[in-house]
């Protein structure tokens, strides 16, 4: 089966030269559009960091503006798994070619994901041969297989990038259990966690979830490269 092509709106970086590529990675419904404002809030902290929000590659039914990576239904309980499973190589493929465009090494990516994007940033970027330099997760959860649990998932995946997870305690589309099991899973795995718990939000970023994740990335990125005064 061919992978499909994926494109969206691109940042670039503020210094004018890209040392690093963050890749933002929408929800279900929206479009690379929606998170691409989040580069321009970050630049601050990443003045380097070229920014790209791909659109998923598939249109949501009766909802001709919106995309998913995956079809969801909520009636079937590994959906979320064949889901990503099935995306993932379409994204895959996609972070390589944005490397090339930058002429960057693929230590200088980052993956951010708002909810479905999550699912799809923590999936893909645990598989990727050379570990992204950070993962950061909005809204979102880590999908198993059913029945699968840490220690499959410490035999599936190839690397061990920082990630940090970042969630609204009020959120009723996926609840905040999501995160503190997601967190407990990846640590039993063996690959480093942070949380942090956006008290009375709902589900989005608010603006202390937002300065957590872009000082996440710029700490992450300064502990591998770190740029010369």
């Amino acid at each position: 089966m061919a992978v499909a092509s994926l494109d969206g709106p691109r940042l670039a970086p503020r210094s004018g030269e890209a040392r690093q590529l963050v890749v933002l990675l929408h929800g279900y419904g929206a479009d690379g559009n929606d998170l691409i404002e989040l580069g321009r809030q970050w630049q601050r902290f990443l003045p380097h960091a070229a920014f790209v929000a791909p659109h998923a590659p598939e249109r949501m039914p009766l909802a001709p503006m919106g995309r998913q990576w995956f079809a969801l239904s909520m009636r079937d309980m590994e959906e979320r798994w064949r889901g990503v499973t099935q995306a993932g190589p379409a994204l895959d493929a996609f972070l390589d070619v944005e490397l090339r465009r930058h002429s960057l090494p693929a230590t200088a990516l980052a993956l951010v994901g708002f909810s479905q994007g999550t699912m799809m940033a923590l999936h893909v970027g645990l598989r990727r041969a050379i570990p992204p330099v950070a993962i950061l997760g909005y809204s979102g959860l880590l999908v198993l297989a059913g029945g699968k649990g840490p220690k499959d998932l410490a035999a599936e995946v190839k690397c061990k990038p920082p990630i940090l997870l970042v969630h609204g305690e009020a959120d009723d589309l996926i609840p905040v259990t999501a995160l503190f099991d997601s967190a407990e899973t990846l640590a039993d795995a063996g690959i480093p966690c942070e949380w942090h718990l956006s008290l009375g939000l709902g589900h989005g970023i608010d603006a202390e979830g937002l300065r957590h994740g872009g000082e996440f990335l710029a700490a992450a990125i300064k502990r591998l490269r770190p740029l010369p005064t």
